[in-house]
């Protein structure tokens, strides 16, 4: 019989990392942050919200154990992400991983939608991604390793019926192949990059009750029958962010309930 020398629970520990998770102040954001510290890693918190949301997610890591700081940054704004990841780094240790969840969504239809609307969703969404991963990247490629996740969404996938957000869907759409794009410049120099792309997720902008009648829509829309917990996207962005997923690069990883399959 060979030998088994594959210790399998040990690949999604991320003891001694130091992760960046952007849109941490809530939502999937704040669940993945506070589940990388769960598997054992130290996490900056960065967020432009300035209600309680980021102190709240610093207090769930702690009482993990783990190190947490709070940051307050626009992720359409070069120069203070590039100062966030420098403070991450001082105040935590080199930076090992970074989900990049910042993320905002509306919607109006297409031959209505103003330019400004368009343009302010794409910066967020698109340019906050890529200037998010521009500053991790800078760092990781100093150590010579590193994965970055970004949350997409089914959306950049399909068109959701009934849904008229042609900037949100092409955003992340854009998201995805951005994702693979950074993929394959950094594959030689140890920096993996992937995506998640949820499913409709019970967060707190989808459970609001005037969302009651589209929530009923969004289940009944889903082979599962059900929205997703924000507690079902960690598994994937842990798998993503530990060594379990150590030869997967430019992969866009659905977390739907089976949505696409139909």
């Amino acid at each position: 019989m060979t030998a088994i020398t594959l210790n399998a629970p040990a690949l999604f520990d991320l003891s001694d990392r130091t992760a960046i998770v952007t849109g941490a102040g809530s939502g999937i954001g704040q669940r993945i942050a506070v589940g990388l510290a769960q598997c054992g890693a130290d996490v900056a918190c960065l967020d432009v919200r300035t209600d309680a949301g980021l102190s709240d997610t610093v207090g769930l890591i702690e009482a993990t154990g783990r190190r947490a700081i709070a940051i307050r940054v626009n992720v359409t704004d070069r120069a203070s992400l590039v100062e966030a990841v420098e403070r991450a780094e001082k105040d935590l240790g080199a930076l090992g991983v970074a989900v990049n969840a910042a993320g905002i969504a509306n919607a109006n239809p297409a031959e209505e939608m103003s330019e400004e609307q368009f343009q302010t969703l794409m910066d967020v969404n698109l340019k906050g991604v890529f200037l998010s991963c521009q500053a991790e990247a800078n760092a990781m490629l100093k150590h010579g390793r590193g994965s970055i996740i970004n949350i997409a969404s089914m959306s950049g996938v399909i068109v959701n019926r009934g849904l008229m957000q042609v900037h949100y869907n092409a955003s992340k759409a854009a998201v995805i192949h951005l994702s693979k794009s950074m993929a394959m410049e950094w594959v030689e120099r140890g920096i993996r990059v992937n995506s998640i792309s949820p499913g409709y997720t019970a967060t707190p902008m989808n459970t609001r009750p005037e969302m009651v009648h589209q929530t009923r829509e969004f289940e009944s829309q889903t082979p599962m029958r059900r929205m997703a917990t924000v507690d079902e996207m960690v598994g994937p962005a842990v798998f993503l962010a530990s060594e379990a997923s150590s030869y997967c690069t430019g992969v866009d990883l659905l977390v739907d309930g089976g949505f696409c399959c139909w």
